[in-house]
Parts: C-alpha cells; structure tokens; sequence
C-alpha cells in the first residue's frame, strides 16, 4: 500500500513523541486482530436512532438483517418526511482502521429528497447515540459519504460531509458542509469497499481499496448542518479524538456485508508498528 504523504507526515510527528520502544518489540510479528462489528446474524451490539423517535426504536423495521447482509429498507414507509436514520456500534474508537464493504439497490423510498438518491455513509468519531434529541436529524459526526453512480454521470464516493463539525485542509480550517473525493463513480448495484484510518483528533483517511482519495486533520466540533442539537455537547472548537461510528438510513435502500475494525489505538506511539499492522490488513482483506 502507498500512504498518502500526509499519512507519513503524522507518522513522523507520532515518531518523534514516541517513548522508547525496543528493536525487539518492533521486530516481533503482530497478528492483525479485526473486530467484526456487524457478525453477519444480528444487530445485538448496535443501537439505532431515527429522527422523530425514541433511541432504540426501529421504526418500520428500517434496519433489518436477511441473508447475511446488513440491510436497510423502507418497504414500510408510506413517506421519508425526512426520517433520517443512524445506526450505532456500541463502543466509541479513537484510533482504528474501519473497513465497510456496501452496496446500493432497488428504489429509493417516497419523498426522499433528490440529494438522497444513492446516499448513504459511515459517521466517525460520532456523539454518543444517548445524547441525541429526539428530532436531531444527524449525530455531530465526521461523515464519510458514500454516493453511488446513476450510470452516466461521475458521481464520487468516499467524500466528507460535516454535519455540526469541521476540519482542517491545507492548514485552512474548512467550514462548508460537504467535499468531494477523487474517487472513481461506482455504478449500478456493485459492491464497494471502503476504508478509513483515522488516528485520533490528527489525521483521517478516506480510502477505496487502497487508494486514498481523501485526507483531512484535526477534525473538531462546529458548523452547521445539525438542527435542533443539545448546546450542552455541541462544543465549537473542540478537538475529536474519538467517537462512535454508525451507519446512515437516508432515504435509499443500502446493503453492508461488512463492518470490521482494527484497533489501531495500542500503536498510537510506535508508528513502525501501526504501518506493519495497517499493510497487513490491506494485503489481505482488500477487494480484488
């Protein structure tokens, strides 16, 4: 796998505060240990929250698994009005690597709106589900926004949206709600893998397969784009070092295969070792 420059740079700044780990331990071979956080039967370790209803309510049975599959459907829908879904692994992460494998299918449900259409995403570094309003549309989050093509047009994935947060491009703090990646347009029905090493409140990833298509740093709380939110956890200029990651429902049936996570944290301070752990993740689960 080839890092992206400002990958290495992050690896640099983690060397240089690293407290003396031996050649030993460096050396020694560490099996990559994933965490599957959907286990391909049920939805036990995950919380669900829609807007308009209660945390923990599945309203009309909107995330559902059938056929080893994470789906989310709205077969009982008789309108979207804006019913925007999350669903929530039970344990927050501050440093990992995060592999979702997704794909897009069938209609997308009545009044759903048109930027909608294929639209789905991963939240990182998410508030706790718990703190949500009832009427919150989406988690203060970092979105990483999966689009799917609509066979003609270029369309990417893998893009960030920042619903009531921020982050910094290019040592510019970055304040408009959403960016496009550089990533190719996936059409049709296929399966897309998407990856994401997000080291803390430093340096995030977006990656399909392995190519990185975008990087950002210091993600932290501010912005807009979150209505109505708690004043009490929305904290302008607060640095996110961690956070929940959940899966959207907005308006378009989407199916997820896969949900695996690295915990990347034991290696905060010895990047040698968070780059071997991270190229053997790659060499060995990526799509082909």
């Amino acid at each position: 796998m080839k890092y992206p420059a400002i990958f290495a740079l992050s690896l640099f700044a983690l060397t240089s505060c690293q407290k003396g780990s031996s050649t030993e331990e460096t050396a020694d071979s560490t099996p990559v240990e994933w965490i599957q956080l959907f286990n391909g039967k049920d939805m036990d370790d995950w919380k669900i929250k829609i807007r308009t209803h209660e945390l923990g309510d599945n309203y009309a049975n909107t995330f559902r698994v059938e056929d080893g599959m994470m789906q989310v459907r709205y077969d009982g829908y008789e309108a979207f009005d804006q019913q925007y879904g999350h669903i929530f692994y039970k344990d927050p992460f501050s440093y990992y690597l995060l592999q979702v494998e997704y794909r897009f299918t069938g209609e997308q449900a009545p009044e759903g709106e048109g930027w909608a259409w294929r639209n789905s995403g991963a939240m990182l570094h998410s508030q706790d589900p718990k703190t949500m309003l009832k009427d919150q549309n989406f988690p203060i989050s970092v979105e990483a926004q999966f689009l799917g093509g609509n066979g003609t047009d270029k369309r990417s994935t893998c893009n960030l949206c920042t619903p009531g947060t921020n982050v910094v491009l290019a040592d510019t703090l970055f304040t408009p709600h959403c960016i496009n990646s550089s990533s190719e347009t996936y059409h049709g029905d296929q399966w897309v893998q998407a990856n994401f090493i997000v080291l803390g409140d430093e340096v995030i990833h977006h990656l399909v397969g392995t190519d990185t298509v975008f990087s950002y740093n210091q993600p932290q709380i501010g912005g807009g784009s979150v209505d109505p939110y708690d004043e009490k956890v929305k904290i302008d200029g607060k640095l996110l070092d961690s956070g929940y990651i959940s899966l959207q429902s907005e308006s378009h049936p989407v199916d997820f295969r896969k949900v695996a996570l690295i915990d990347l944290s034991p290696y905060k301070n010895d990047p040698a070792k968070m780059k071997e752990i991270v190229d053997e993740a790659f060499a060995t689960t990526v799509m082909k």
